[in-house]
């Protein structure tokens, strides 16, 4: 007897099938028979929900974003956290920190899903900078910042961030501790805050730390 499901959990069983093995195989490795044969169905139905491989990519990254930005957005939104803390704990909660963010990132970090990891990175920085921005916007209001660019300055912050500190950039401890110096350093004086006031920061780097 034939099996006809919803579209939607259709469509979340190519997903989860395609999630395992551009884990196994990576984006470039798998292949769109590969799909097929994992999900059991025939290539008109994968097509009717997915246009292309990259496609079925491009929604696995959607589920990324939610996972990872939905937390990032709660704690934001906590007015019981204080402003610095908050903007700590919404880094934590991108960086990594939790178990399903930590398989998400060593997935992406495979060569073999190269453009998984760009647009990846895209998302997650169009993603965590107006979040950023509203809690030193927030924190200006108090007081606690001095800075007319609070966007651009989160910008900045989360591309160097998502650049320097990424998993695959190859940093000895000692340099890794020099640019975490001076990474909180210069956030420091783009926040218009006095020198050293935001060091206890660092904390946010531990689970970076090999």
């Amino acid at each position: 007897m034939r099996v006809i499901k919803e579209a939607e959990e259709r469509r979340n069983e190519i997903l989860d099938a395609a999630d395992e093995l551009f884990f196994q195989k990576g984006f470039d490795g798998t292949s769109t028979n590969d799909i097929l044969g994992k999900v059991g169905i025939a290539r008109g139905t994968l097509y009717h929900h997915f246009k292309s491989k990259e496609d079925i990519m491009d929604a696995l990254i959607e589920r990324y974003r939610i996972r990872m930005l939905d937390g990032a957005q709660k704690i934001a939104s906590d007015k019981g956290i204080p402003v610095v803390e908050r903007i700590i704990q919404v880094v934590m909660a991108l960086n990594i920190s939790g178990e399903s963010s930590a398989e998400i990132m060593d997935h992406i970090h495979k060569p073999q899903n190269a453009l998984m990891h760009q647009k990846i990175q895209k998302v997650m920085i169009s993603g965590i900078t107006p979040i950023l921005a509203d809690i030193i916007r927030e924190g200006t209001k108090q007081g606690l910042f001095n800075t007319p660019f609070p966007y651009e300055c989160m910008e900045m912050v989360v591309i160097y961030a998502n650049t320097v500190f990424d998993h695959e950039f190859e940093l000895t401890q000692e340099e890794l501790a020099t640019r975490m110096h001076a990474f909180v350093f210069h956030i420091e004086r783009m926040l218009g805050v006095e020198q050293g006031s935001l060091m206890h920061t660092m904390r946010m780097f531990d689970n970076n730390k090999a």
